[in-house]
């Protein structure tokens, strides 16, 4: 490491290195501004402080200190000049310079003290700025390890949810992965289909607070077991935050204000999604028969492929059906169960979709 020199008086600027060199530090020359600044960039970051001349020609301190600022702000400088002393120490101090020794310089020992303090400060700036690093990293790794654990936590409520229907688990995770590859296809953000891949797995939690009899009936459900087993949609919304009941249409937008999930996105849309998954574009779905645009485009998303996973896999009410009834189902239900522009992105990409249920078989 070593000290800068800047002074145009050569006899005084020999001096100064000499006695530098005497306390052990390595020195560098200049002879004003701009050559200063040649030599700063030269040996930059070995550059440990810099003593400025303020008056000199080419290019005086105060400019040197200006350039000096904008490219090493972290790097202490300690102006040495007798013109104007007081003015002179205070404009060059506006101009970044750490502390101001006066002209002539009778006592060398000022020097050192005040090389001794200005380096000092520089030390504990850069010990505070690494602290404030580390201390950042460490909050931010902590925050997502929160993070990682509370995806996981739902994911495996989610898989609970799915065991109950589904022995393998596996449609939550088809359902997630053909939303997001529907996303893509739909122009949604590709952070935001990332979400959707995670959050759509969630979407039917809610059956967790459906009765085995009902949710496994192989027969046809009666009106009582029918109005229990729609009530999964707002089972899994509370199960994911409070539904506020008092405003049950403005619950329905808490993706975009989040109430009851500390403003987390991923809770946000999770509960929309398991809210709003059976509403239906002719606003003839549930819980609360919106309509068209006004239902989210991620739940009309996850509504056709829901339909279309559960429809491709056997239940124990239920066979399996081919690609060919499941395409017909869908088209069937264009306009009326389904958003057109979903159906029609669903048909285009029906082979890579086909594919993912190959992936993810069970």
């Amino acid at each position: 490491m070593s000290v800068l020199v800047i002074d145009d008086q050569e006899g005084l600027r020999r001096s100064l290195c000499a006695y530098l060199e005497d306390m052990d530090y390595e020195t560098l020359e200049a002879a004003d501004g701009r050559q200063g600044l040649e030599v700063l960039d030269a040996h930059l970051p070995d550059v440990e402080a810099v003593i400025v001349d303020l008056n000199m020609p080419v290019m005086d301190g105060y400019a040197f200190l200006a350039h000096a600022c904008e490219h090493a702000p972290d790097l202490p400088t300690i102006v040495l000049s007798g013109v104007g002393v007081v003015d002179d120490a205070i404009r060059a101090m506006r101009a970044g310079a750490w502390d101001f020794i006066t002209k002539p310089l009778h006592d060398f020992n000022i020097l050192q003290l005040t090389l001794d303090k200005v380096l000092e400060r520089a030390r504990l700036l850069r010990e505070n700025r690494a602290y404030q690093q580390r201390l950042e990293c460490m909050v931010g790794e902590r925050t997502a390890e929160i993070e990682r654990t509370r995806r996981q936590i739902l994911q495996r409520l989610s898989r609970a949810a799915e065991y109950k229907d589904n022995e393998t688990g596996m449609h939550v995770i088809r359902v997630g992965e053909i939303s997001a590859l529907l996303g893509r296809a739909l122009g949604l953000p590709e952070d935001r289909c990332d979400m959707l891949r995670q959050c759509a797995p969630l979407h039917d939690v809610g059956k967790i607070g459906i009765p085995d009899n009902i949710l496994l009936k192989p027969a046809a459900l009666d009106a009582g077991e029918w109005d229990l087993m729609r009530r999964h949609c707002a089972f899994g919304c509370e199960l994911l935050g409070p539904l506020d009941r008092d405003d049950a249409r403005a619950s329905c937008a808490s993706y975009l204000l989040p109430r009851g999930d500390d403003g987390n996105p991923f809770l946000a849309l999770a509960r929309m999604l398991a809210l709003l998954h059976h509403e239906r574009w002719d606003g003839t779905g549930y819980p609360f028969g919106l309509r068209g645009d006004d239902v989210p485009m991620e739940a009309r998303i996850v509504a056709l492929v829901d339909v279309y996973d559960a429809l491709r896999s056997e239940r124990p009410y239920k066979r399996c059906f081919t690609r060919e009834e499941c395409r017909d189902a869908i088209v069937a239900g264009s306009g009326t169960q389904f958003d057109p522009d979903v159906v029609r992105a669903f048909l285009d990409n029906i082979d890579a979709i086909e594919g993912i249920r190959e992936r993810w078989a069970g």
